[in-house]
């Protein structure tokens, strides 16, 4: 998959995902807004409770994306005998398409009513989000291959040792410039002091103001405006670089203690939404079959 073709199979996916959750309840907004106590009584109770129409076909289908993405991509992970199909890093940016779009879909087909083992199971869903939205922060943090697999130290180094001399052969750039660049890929250890959220601030904070100043010197040497831009970039991709390489460790640790946190949460979710089902089943509620 060529970069312009991820990009955009990513805005597909994220376009999918926005439009069901701004279409659904611009669709349902006055049954929805409606006391819990009126709704049977409104037009729309039919379609939009959840053993409606809409609302019961809204939660098959939501529960199917969010087992597909959760077993499919832990599949991909498990089983070499899929490894052809596909890098890892897209069944990963799948597994969250369909484990986003599906919780949208539960939540609509709620009707936004929570209450016995389903509350447990809806609430544990949300906790299986947001964890899954820090969890894909983390995983962004560590330094990985084109295939997704996570790079060691010693080929971070080698990458990084080779930046240089991609630079100054490319843009044929002065030393004094190239030391600029190689200071800015090195921070403070002040920076890395403090809780998690205050060290991502100052580091974040650090990297614009190189940026800025990279810009300023790069202005200076009157270099075209196209081959700025194309500087700018690249120094920027290493400045990335250099703040995932001084995480590393830490990122690692923080993706081992995430697993152990967001495993029990999709789990209690899977276990108690199978019990869900077999229940309505049993009460007879069947939907279209």
């Amino acid at each position: 998959m060529s970069g312009l073709t991820h990009k955009i199979y990513l805005f597909t996916l994220v376009a999918i995902t926005l439009f069901a959750f701004v279409y659904l309840g611009f669709y349902g907004a006055e049954y929805y807004f409606t006391d819990l106590d009126q709704r049977f009584f409104h037009q729309q109770n039919d379609f939009l409770k959840p053993s409606g129409f809409i609302g019961h076909g809204l939660g098959i289908v939501g529960a199917f994306l969010m087992v597909v993405g959760v077993f499919g991509y832990m599949a991909r992970k498990r089983f070499r005998s899929l490894s052809r199909l596909g890098i890892l890093k897209h069944w990963l940016e799948f597994h969250i398409f369909l484990c986003s779009l599906g919780p949208i879909l539960v939540l609509y087909h709620t009707a936004f009513k929570f209450g016995g083992l389903v509350a447990i199971s809806f609430w544990s869903m949300v906790a299986v989000v947001f964890s899954g939205i820090i969890g894909r922060f983390i995983y962004l943090q560590i330094p990985r291959t084109i295939e997704g697999r996570a790079m060691s130290m010693n080929e971070l180094t080698i990458k990084k040792a080779n930046f240089n001399i991609d630079l100054k052969n490319q843009f044929a750039l002065d030393d004094d410039f190239l030391e600029l660049v190689n200071n800015s890929t090195v921070s403070d250890e002040d920076l890395y002091k403090g809780v998690i959220f205050r060290k991502i601030s100052k580091r974040l904070k650090f990297e614009k103001q190189q940026s800025r100043i990279i810009r300023t010197e790069l202005e200076k040497r009157n270099i075209p405006k196209n081959k700025q831009r194309e500087i700018l970039r690249n120094v920027r991709a290493e400045i990335v670089l250099g703040r995932r390489i001084a995480w590393l460790t830490t990122m690692q640790n923080y993706l081992r203690y995430w697993h152990v946190l967001h495993l029990p949460f999709a789990l209690i979710m899977l276990i108690i939404m199978i019990i869900h089902i077999v229940v309505a089943l049993l009460f007879g509620s069947t939907w279209i079959f």
